[in-house]
């Protein structure tokens, strides 16, 4: 293991679009927005829903789960990646390094099993309506967040310490923004076929089969649905869900794209920006999608203002 050892450099480059400086102030701008908006919507979504009874049920816990791992998820890489932008010198140590392909891997695993819990929900909420609360019990939601964050992280463990055990040989320019497995695997100087039908095969596990679920649950939604003879029903049933649809294919689409896709030099580019999309724009836009189409969340905000403003007076 001496020679692995010897191979391992003491920082990464994360050359990201250094050979366009051209674009990185304007990448500066929107990274910096993003994450400005990502900390104030998610935060926002968590607080309203803490502070609101009427909040306090499966959905809004769920959702207050995938806010806290959204805010841990773009903190995991936009700090390093706005000041690598600022930076002539653009290093990361091999120590962050490590902690951020743990921290993005364990969170993004875990997002891809809690979309699917959150499907779940919906579909239990509107196809067993009234066997909601029996089923969707306290212990029961416990039981799947943690499911959903032990297995993520689990997977992160996993996929971490196979990564970091092949050999460098020196290699330490990481073609990037930030440490992700396809990246890294680049920098092999071994076979790296083992290691990339291993992520294949869990990327199957992680994506592909929790977005098979969440489209069998929807299409069973649809249905029930369609049936309902209350139009106010549908519209909300069909608000509340149509939310849920469009962060799932925001975030399932470009995961799957990156990491189920075969390997392509001419590919890069456009791998970094879909990296970009689901580890920056997604969780920027999952509160506001959460919130625009949602009158429940909005009707607790405006009471929390409203209640603020009484005690202030």
């Amino acid at each position: 293991m001496s020679w692995v050892n010897e191979s391992v450099p003491q920082e990464f480059v994360l050359l990201g679009f250094s050979d366009r400086p051209w674009l990185e102030l304007p990448l500066f701008v929107v990274f910096l927005v993003s994450y400005i908006l990502t900390i104030l919507g998610n935060m926002t979504i968590i607080l309203v829903s803490h502070l609101d009874p009427k909040l306090h049920t499966p959905m809004y816990f769920f959702l207050t789960n995938l806010s806290l791992l959204d805010l841990c998820y773009t903190t995991s890489t936009v700090p390093q990646m706005l000041v690598n932008i600022c930076s002539t010198r653009k290093v990361i140590s091999y120590g962050g390094c490590v902690a951020q392909l743990f921290i993005f891997l364990a969170l993004g695993s875990t997002e891809c099993l809690l979309l699917a819990v959150m499907s779940f929900d919906r579909f239990v909420a509107i196809c067993r309506p009234l066997r909601y609360s029996v089923i969707m019990h306290h212990g029961l939601c416990l039981q799947l967040a943690t499911a959903s964050w032990v297995s993520g992280f689990s997977n992160s463990v996993l996929q971490s310490t196979w990564t970091l055990q092949m050999p460098l040989c020196g290699h330490r320019e990481v073609d990037h923004f930030f440490c992700e497995v396809p990246a890294l695997l680049k920098l092999s100087c071994a076979d790296t076929t083992a290691n990339e039908a291993e992520l294949f095969f869990i990327s199957v596990l992680f994506l592909l089969i929790p977005v098979t679920l969440i489209l069998i649950s929807y299409a069973f939604i649809v249905q029930a649905v369609l049936r309902m003879r209350s139009a106010e029903g549908r519209r909300k049933a069909f608000g509340t869900c149509g939310s849920h649809l469009i962060v799932v294919t925001l975030f399932y689409g470009t995961a799957i794209y990156m990491y189920l896709q075969p390997p392509s030099p001419s590919s890069k580019d456009r791998g970094k920006m879909v990296s970009l999309f689901y580890g920056i724009i997604t969780p920027m836009l999952n509160p506001l999608i959460y919130t625009l189409r949602n009158k429940e969340v909005k009707g607790a905000f405006k009471r929390l203002i409203s209640r603020a403003y009484l005690i202030k007076k």
